[in-house]
């Protein structure tokens, strides 16, 4: 069988979740560097498989998908060996789902909140932005105290997949810390201990976000 194509870039928190549920799930993964900002997301083969020109992109055997959570749950489904990681219980499914979507809120709130500074070159931060960060991690340490240790209750599942490479990426950037989270720092050892290949695919690929994304925050705010 041949291997699943996956177009991304290594530092792209999306693109991680995707690489390292790939990861622990054991499918055979060909892993083809797309960078956008170079425009490979806009030739048109690419756009053939993925109109709407975002990474990370799958192509397994012709069949072609965006959204990286979307992806996540499709490598679950077709090659899991059990359906732990995206149950198909209903009640259960139903809570990885909302996880997930809360986790594509976060990552949205986060973006709004360094990419003026990091890509446009703005001078100063929007406090506001940054209290919708903290409130999205706020409600993330709720889940964890009341439901956890993981995201979506009492084991591991895509969803923390997704969010490690989320959150991982916001405390990357220089501006948050983990201590008012607790319960969120606890999970993020967690995620560090227990997900296999964690440093390949989500720990130095996340130095190279912070490198790249905080050292322009850095650099802006000091002109």
């Amino acid at each position: 069988m041949a291997p699943v194509k996956i177009y991304q870039a290594t530092p792209s928190p999306p693109c991680r979740a995707v690489m390292l549920t790939a990861a622990n799930v054991g499918v055979e993964v060909e892993s083809i560097p797309t960078n956008p900002m170079e425009g490979a997301t806009r030739t048109p083969e690419f756009l053939k498989m993925n109109p709407s020109h975002t990474i990370p992109t799958m192509d397994d055997n012709g069949l072609y998908l965006g959204e990286s959570r979307a992806i996540l749950g499709y490598l679950v489904n077709k090659y899991g060996k059990d359906d732990s990681l995206y149950p198909k219980d209903p009640v259960r499914r139903a809570m990885v789902d909302n996880r997930l979507y809360f986790d594509m809120g976060l990552w949205s709130k986060a973006f709004n909140f360094f990419a003026p500074v990091a890509f446009k070159g703005e001078k100063s931060l929007d406090e506001g932005a940054k209290g919708s960060v903290e409130e999205a991690l706020g409600n993330l340490e709720t889940f964890l105290t009341t439901g956890g240790p993981w995201v979506a209750g009492d084991h591991m599942t895509i969803a923390d997949f997704s969010l490690i490479a989320t959150v991982s990426s916001i405390m990357a950037i220089g501006q948050f810390t983990t201590d008012k989270y607790p319960k969120i720092q606890e999970w993020m050892d967690r995620c560090k201990a227990e997900m296999k290949d964690y440093d390949e695919y989500n720990g130095k690929p996340c130095e190279v976000f912070s490198q790249f994304i905080g050292g322009k925050i850095t650099q802006n705010l000091q002109q």
